[in-house]
């Protein structure tokens, strides 16, 4: 006997429908996976069975040939369990024919039955619906993902006893678990953070705004202890929510990775990886299926590297592509999978190994030489601000709070959001330079002061389209129509030389 079962596996962030065929023959008992299976995929076996036994429903003593279609597709994961032992219920007669008709079954199976959570469940129930699906049994704890797929009816499975008697009409299908409150998204650090904490640095501070309103890279340079890392984690105070197609995808991306939320992800993500991170995992990839980095991880929102310049050079010069075009291909044979890497880098380093930089360094002039090659000329020029940052006087009063200055870059971002209406991007960072002149117009006399800021501080092109943007962001931040000569002049001293 043949039976036939939809389900779906992950390819990156996304899924794969996946069709699990069970075949029943006579002959010697065994059982057989094809389909280019992992490990984690041929073990199913054991699993399968033993969850059988434990739900008093017999495993059949013949021979069980399993195939995962399409052939030529890599299937990772256990989430494959349950839909292999529908399969062969189905195919040794045990469940009526077209009890799965039209439904797609998602799980991974524990030995006593249980149905446990599958990484990802927000990509594969999108992908079995557009497949034309219109219900999907899901484990009890991946309801609430499934559910954000509309036009799908979400049928809970806690155990594998309960689902067949659910398939076979003995028993109403349980109503699936409350939908948690919205995740707040990864929080840096357990306590609160308030920018009014940080006092004096009023120029960083608005270099701070700046990137946030405007999605623009940041890099703070200065010596230890002058507040850069304190300034820089108080980001994720000031940037608003995420839309409704935005918290979609962070949801389906960190449920990708292996790290489900209670819901719908509303704040951006805050990623701030350890200096000794590898190049996958900061850009993604490793052996088998290949795993999003931390680039996809701050998909929409921050990504926070401390001490850049103890960075490995490797790692940091792959962060250059990522951060132009604002996705990652990883190419594994036979596949290329592509990770969406909209995110701002937000940078903070020493100027020096000894950190103090200028007439107070102590080190030699070889160290200083190979700290800063370390940071590339091309990594440089991508960041919108670099601003050195000094140290405070304890006089210094308490800047504003994050409250008041989110007012300031939420209105910023509706600004642009307004203005961009239309096109593809949603912040004045992602308008690319080919469009600049029909989206980011400037006046006679701001565009001479870009003339005068480009020569003066001979920017390259690029550097150039990156200071006519953070000026536009300037003026949205003043709710100014037009940029004017002011504004391209702040945003070229927001520029600064890297020392």
């Amino acid at each position: 006997m043949l039976a036939s079962v939809t389900s779906a596996t992950l390819l990156g962030v996304d899924g794969q429908v996946v069709t699990v065929e069970v075949h029943i023959a006579s002959g010697l008992p065994g059982y057989h996976v094809v389909g280019l299976p992992d490990p984690a995929v041929r073990e199913s076996r054991e699993r399968v069975r033993a969850a059988l036994q434990s739900s008093d429903i017999a495993w059949p003593p013949t021979r069980i040939t399993v195939n995962l279609a399409p052939g030529g597709v890599r299937k990772t994961g256990a989430g494959l369990d349950l839909a292999v032992a529908v399969g062969v219920q189905l195919a040794s007669d045990t469940l009526p024919a077209g009890a799965l008709e039209g439904i797609a079954v998602l799980g991974e199976l524990g030995l006593d039955g249980t149905v446990r959570r599958v990484p990802g469940a927000l990509a594969l129930v999108a992908a079995v619906a557009r497949a034309g699906c219109t219900t999907v049994v899901v484990p009890a704890h991946d309801a609430a993902e499934a559910a954000l797929v509309p036009g799908v009816t979400v049928r809970v499975a806690r155990d594998l006893g309960e689902l067949r008697a659910c398939l076979k009409g003995e028993a109403p299908w349980p109503d699936p678990p409350a939908p948690p409150a919205p995740d707040g998204g990864d929080e840096p650090f357990d306590e609160p953070l308030d920018l009014a904490d940080v006092r004096g640095l009023a120029w960083a501070r608005r270099a701070l705004e700046v990137a946030a309103a405007g999605g623009h890279h940041l890099l703070l340079t200065g010596p230890p202890g002058v507040g850069k890392t304190m300034l820089a984690r108080r980001i994720a105070t000031i940037i608003p929510d995420l839309t409704d197609t935005e918290a979609l995808e962070v949801t389906r991306v960190h449920s990708a990775a292996g790290r489900p939320g209670h819901g719908l992800i509303r704040r951006p993500p805050f990623r701030s990886p350890h200096h000794t991170a590898s190049v996958a995992a900061l850009i993604g990839g490793g052996s088998g299926r290949p795993n999003p980095g931390e680039v996809t991880s701050a998909h929409h929102g921050i990504l926070f590297l401390d001490e850049l310049g103890e960075f490995p050079p490797r790692a940091l010069d792959a962060l250059r592509q990522p951060l132009e075009e604002r996705a990652v291909w990883i190419a594994r044979q036979p596949i290329t999978l592509c990770f969406p890497a909209d995110f701002v880098l937000v940078a903070c380093t020493n100027p020096c190994p000894c950190g103090l930089g200028g007439p107070a360094c102590v080190c030699g002039e070889g160290a200083r030489s190979r700290y800063r090659r370390r940071l590339s000329a091309p990594l440089l020029d991508r960041f919108d601000v670099r601003l050195s940052v000094g140290s405070p006087e304890p006089t210094d009063p308490p800047g504003e709070s994050s409250a008041s200055v989110r007012v300031r870059v939420e209105a910023a971002v509706s600004r642009q959001r307004a203005r961009l209406a239309g096109t593809p991007w949603r912040r004045n960072a992602h308008v690319p330079a080919g469009a600049l002149e029909r989206l980011l117009p400037l006046a006679a006399d701001a565009q001479n002061a870009l003339l005068v800021e480009t020569e003066a501080r001979r920017l390259t092109g690029r550097g150039g389209a990156r200071v006519r943007r953070v000026a536009r962001t300037l003026a949205d931040l003043e709710d100014s129509p037009d940029v004017t000569a002011g504004h391209v002049a702040w945003a070229g001293q927001l520029r600064e030389d890297v020392p």
